[in-house]
């Protein structure tokens, strides 16, 4: 057994969730914050057979997409942080985790 550990942009995770589930896949869904821009994100556990993980990161890849966003700069200033030129980043796609699972139990 398999624990997966996908984080997905807050704006793909409804896609991502809905087309799990309607491919036999149960998720727990936490809601996140991002430690880069600060954004919503969204964290799912899913536990799978071992034979399964490449289709769950199938289903993943396609519903989770990354996009060019325009975010503000911050320079420190003697008294706080200051917005300067906006920079573009790349936001959204999926950070996904692969771990083994040593026990499982549904009580």
């Amino acid at each position: 057994m398999k624990l997966i550990i996908a984080i997905v942009n807050h704006d793909d995770a409804g896609a991502v969730t809905q087309n799990l589930t309607k491919n036999g896949f149960s998720s727990t869904r936490l809601s996140t914050t991002g430690g880069f821009l600060l954004a919503g994100n969204v964290t799912l556990l899913i536990g799978v057979e071992e034979e399964k993980v490449q289709q769950v990161i199938d289903l993943i890849h396609r519903f989770s997409h990354s996009r060019k966003q325009m975010v503000p700069a911050l320079t420190e200033m003697s008294y706080g942080f200051m917005p300067v030129m906006p920079v573009e980043v790349t936001v959204g796609g999926a950070t996904v985790f692969v771990v083994d699972v040593e026990r499982f139990e549904r009580l």
